[in-house]
């Protein structure tokens, strides 16, 4: 497995992950708004053969610069390639980028209240917390919790870095994009 950071050239397979995992689906304009507005957030998982098995669509959230924080728009893995720690992998790499990149204090999300395997990922794996529930915010009128997860402490916790067991390839994009 490998996880980089996305390519304006993965944003189809992005959106074709979405579409198989999620019921929340997005037009290619919004991730192409993403790609374009924060290069340096979005990560995908590929399989051996390069296929995208895997994302995160992330971006930032402009509340002024005292309460800067990121927001992950999206978050699917193949079925086929679950209970891998994939999610996970890609959540905190586009965490650290948020942190390198935009001094994010922290991250927020929206979640399914029914998404059991999701919030316990959220809340066990990652750190988040149910800040409130927000009534009918899916199309489909089902709440979702709105989510958070500080940031503060995330670079310099050995815990959260991407494990040595899965190559990760940023090719410099924190870098040559902060």
């Amino acid at each position: 497995m490998n996880i980089r950071c996305a390519r304006p050239s993965d944003l189809m397979n992005m959106q074709h992950c979405n579409l198989l995992c999620l019921p929340e689906n997005y037009q290619m304009k919004y991730y192409f708004y993403h790609g374009l507005s924060w290069p340096q957030l979005s990560y995908v998982a590929e399989d051996e053969k390069g296929h995208i098995v895997g994302y995160v669509l992330a971006k930032m959230e402009e509340d002024g610069e005292d309460n800067r924080h990121g927001h992950i728009t999206s978050l699917a893995v193949k079925r086929s390639h679950r209970r891998l720690g994939l999610a996970q992998k890609l959540m905190n790499q586009a965490s650290l980028a948020m942190v390198e990149c935009f001094q994010a204090k922290y991250v927020s999300l929206h979640v399914r209240k029914s998404n059991r395997a999701a919030l316990n990922l959220y809340t066990n794996s990652l750190g988040f917390k149910i800040l409130e529930i927000e009534p009918k915010y899916y199309a489909d009128g089902e709440d979702a919790y709105s989510m958070m997860r500080d940031l503060s402490s995330f670079s310099e916790s050995k815990e959260n870095q991407p494990s040595d067991n899965m190559e990760i390839k940023s090719e410099s994009a924190i870098v040559s994009q902060c």
